[in-house]
């Protein structure tokens, strides 16, 4: 289970962030501090490979950059860097901007995330991330279901909102919407 093992009742900031033991790994949500315990299972993990390996791949020569956790996303939503009350850690994270990027990771939305649940984090992954990351304007945003062998795309719109969303199942060929020609082959990141 994702604990808010520091008191709810302050709200907490990135310059508090870097003040905290760098053993244990952190995540701020609307100032909550979120202590990101256990960690992830070995399923989990061959997925995070399989994708970040395949996305890493196809961006070799190109200007985005591939990165995984533990990579520091701080979502200032307007706030000075210090002050901001958003800092989590994507499993996956494509970012095309490289004026977003510093010694501390991404400071500004990424233009690509993916989450891989566990029974611990899905709440969080599925409701108080994709609210922030379509808040900061992400532009894709995948929760990758290990159990079901299900990929949920959301994508920005327009207006700023994620739209419908859509499910992708294995063996189906998922297209990366960020990137015309790239898919995903749902068979292989789901391999046993």
């Amino acid at each position: 289970m994702v604990l808010a093992v520091k008191r709810t009742d302050i709200r907490y900031t990135y310059a508090d962030y870097l003040e905290w033991d760098d053993s244990e790994r952190w995540e701020l949500i609307d100032g909550v501090a979120y202590n990101m315990l256990p960690a992830p299972s070995r399923k989990h993990q061959k997925i995070s490979q399989i994708l970040s390996r395949e996305i890493g791949i196809y961006l070799k020569g190109k200007t985005c950059e591939i990165y995984t956790a533990p990579f520091d996303v701080r979502l200032s939503l307007g706030d000075d860097d210090q002050k901001a009350g958003n800092v989590v850690q994507p499993d996956i994270v494509v970012v095309c901007d490289k004026s977003k990027l510093d010694d501390r990771g991404c400071n500004g939305a990424p233009d690509f995330i993916i989450e891989i649940l566990l029974p611990s984090t899905a709440k969080m992954d599925m409701i108080l991330k994709l609210n922030l990351y379509e808040k900061a304007g992400v532009k894709e945003y995948w929760l990758v279901h290990p159990t079901d062998h299900t990929v949920t795309v959301f994508k920005l719109g327009e207006d700023g909102k994620y739209g419908r969303y859509e499910v992708y199942e294995q063996p189906e060929q998922l297209p990366v919407g960020i990137f015309s020609d790239l898919v995903i082959d749902l068979g292989e990141v789901f391999i046993d």
